[in-house]
């Protein structure tokens, strides 16, 4: 019997005002077991009256808040045993101060990531446009955001940027965008004949919805060119880029079986010869 409580009392000297002694560590970890059931029945009890999207919103935001729940358990437990960790962490000032200047931006993604969460700026499938690169949405993390770029390419996106950087949500109204196309034509064109072609050609695409008829604006006399803008509306305008590129193809090909000509820029230059 007087081992073991030798062995209890065995303590690990720290620093000179603060010993930690085996039964401690003991009562530590009996602490944190208990704090990790009583966590992992609150979130199958909790989870189990959520439907499927708001699981995961909560999983993310639970698993975020449970490491605090740790760090006030820990110094809590280690308090009724009579370490004082406030003078621990007196001694750790300078190194708490360091970590929390080097953590600073992850606090940042995680806060982000939470708003982002709860108030719904973004959910799976949606197209987003940040920093000029344009994703659908895979996934919403605490940290990060996951998204896919038109070409195939993983986007990663640090949750902060949502907050301090402007942030387009083409599909947040719904997923039907209007979509424009700029062309310029030849001056002396029949300017009513390259609308009723362009709209033609809009109409005529299969991803283009019939629902919201084409329009087309006679946007500007330009210095070598009438120019016009074709407005149309999509239901997925993660594929725009290859609407746009079958639609260009189109209007070539139409304007040349019409003789409409689409002009180069050129300039006229007149020289004057030299007086004698």
């Amino acid at each position: 019997m007087n081992k073991i409580k030798d062995f209890l009392n065995y303590s690990f000297e720290i620093s000179d005002k603060i010993h930690l002694d085996v039964k401690t560590i003991l009562f530590l970890i009996f602490i944190l077991l208990l704090t990790n059931f009583l966590l992992k029945t609150i979130r199958k009890v909790v989870t189990k009256r959520l439907d499927e999207e708001d699981k995961g919103k909560f999983k993310a935001i639970f698993s975020f808040l449970k490491y605090f729940i740790y760090i006030i358990v820990i110094i809590t437990a280690l308090e009724s045993s009579g370490i004082q960790v406030g003078v621990l962490l007196a001694g750790s000032a300078a190194l708490l101060v360091g970590i929390g200047l080097g953590l600073q931006t992850l606090f940042q993604d995680i806060i982000s990531g939470i708003f982002i969460l709860l108030d719904k700026t973004l959910t799976v499938n949606d197209i987003v446009e940040v920093d000029g690169k344009v994703g659908k949405v895979l996934e919403v993390k605490l940290r990060t955001t996951i998204a896919v770029t038109i070409d195939d390419k993983v986007l990663i996106i640090p949750n902060h940027k949502f907050l301090t950087n402007s942030l387009f949500n083409w599909t947040q109204n719904g997923t039907t965008t209007i979509e424009t196309l700029d062309i310029g034509v030849a001056y002396g064109s029949d300017v009513e004949k390259v609308k009723k072609i362009l709209i033609d050609v809009a109409k005529e695409h299969p991803r283009v919805l019939k629902s919201k008829t084409p329009d087309v604006l006679f946007m500007d006399f330009a210095d070598s060119s009438l120019q016009f803008r074709l407005r149309f509306s999509i239901n997925d305008s993660y594929t725009h880029l290859k609407i746009k590129s079958d639609l260009r193809f189109k209007i070539d090909k139409k304007f040349r079986e019409h003789n409409v000509s689409i002009p180069f820029p050129q300039r006229d230059v007149h020289l004057f010869g030299e007086k004698r």
